[in-house]
């Protein structure tokens, strides 16, 4: 008798076939982040251990150590808690937190004030850096704030200027990336300085706009800022977005990274202050 072949909406069992349906991944609007995943995971630059870059309320990054620990062992300072993807460095008598990688980094000194169950974990973080470097798959980096900066002409973290706020990038200004994530799934190759914009200007402004007596000194005066103070509103928050002008005006895309500006410190940043402008903004003389 000859086998009769099965139909495509039934396995060879007779059992129905259900194909399962593809789902397209949202980013709801009223997310506190745009961030399709919610952890950036990475690797740290010092160590090599994995770590899970979370956006804080003030809009900055902090690296979490991966897992969750009892809260009975980490001291209240060092305590993390995630909601909706955003860390908040707060206690709110939850059986379980998370710590700052910085606190269990083999790279830093110890602090004093953790217990001897953390310094465990921060000694088998040691011995996976250790197996790292024998085996030649990590290489320390020194830290961004440690690096020697750029020629002045073209400065390698420029501070900018945008929304009554200093900020430092993370890259010269034209090789500022949008990360929005295109139809493919990859973060998008364009610039936000869009040739088709309005650029911003490169002046010569106080380090401290508003420096008082009490204040340390600072080793300049007046540093080179781009200024987009003159763009409007939405122009700038196209730049504190990170986003190239096309993705600007697609709300609906998500992010696949995270915005890499850093609030300006003159004391902090004191390594990357230029005092003169670049040579495209100079005048003639």
């Amino acid at each position: 008798m000859p086998l009769t072949p099965s139909s495509r909406s039934r396995h060879w069992d007779g059992t129905p076939h259900t194909p399962a349906r593809r789902r397209a991944l949202r980013v709801d609007a009223t997310s506190p982040s745009r961030l399709l995943r919610i952890a950036q995971r990475s690797l740290c630059q010092a160590c090599g251990n994995r770590i899970d870059w979370h956006p804080t309320p003030t809009q900055q990054t902090i690296p979490l150590h991966p897992a969750e620990l009892p809260t009975a062992l980490v001291p209240p300072p060092h305590r993390w808690h995630v909601a909706s993807g955003v860390a908040h460095h707060a206690d709110d008598a939850a059986p379980w937190c998370r710590i700052a990688h910085p606190a269990l980094c083999p790279a830093h000194t110890l602090p004093q004030e953790l217990p001897p169950a953390l310094g465990a974990l921060r000694r088998r973080l040691a011995l996976h850096t250790r197996k790292l470097l024998d085996t030649g798959l990590f290489a320390p980096q020194q830290p961004d704030n440690e690096q020697t900066p750029a020629a002045p002409c073209r400065p390698a973290r420029p501070v900018v200027q945008l929304l009554y706020s200093r900020y430092l990038a993370a890259q010269p200004i034209e090789d500022i990336r949008c990360v929005a994530q295109t139809l493919r799934r990859t973060r998008c190759p364009h610039p936000v300085l869009s040739p088709h914009s309005t650029p911003g200007k490169w002046t010569l402004l106080p380090a401290a706009p508003h420096h008082t007596r009490r204040q340390l000194a600072l080793p300049a005066a007046n540093i080179a800022v781009y200024n987009l103070g003159h763009l409007p509103y939405s122009e700038q928050m196209r730049w504190r977005t990170q986003r190239c002008p096309a993705h600007a005006a697609a709300h609906s895309a998500p992010d696949l990274a995270l915005a890499e500006w850093d609030v300006f410190d003159p004391l902090l940043h004191h390594a990357f202050l230029v005092t003169r402008l670049p040579e495209a903004s100079r005048p003639y003389r």
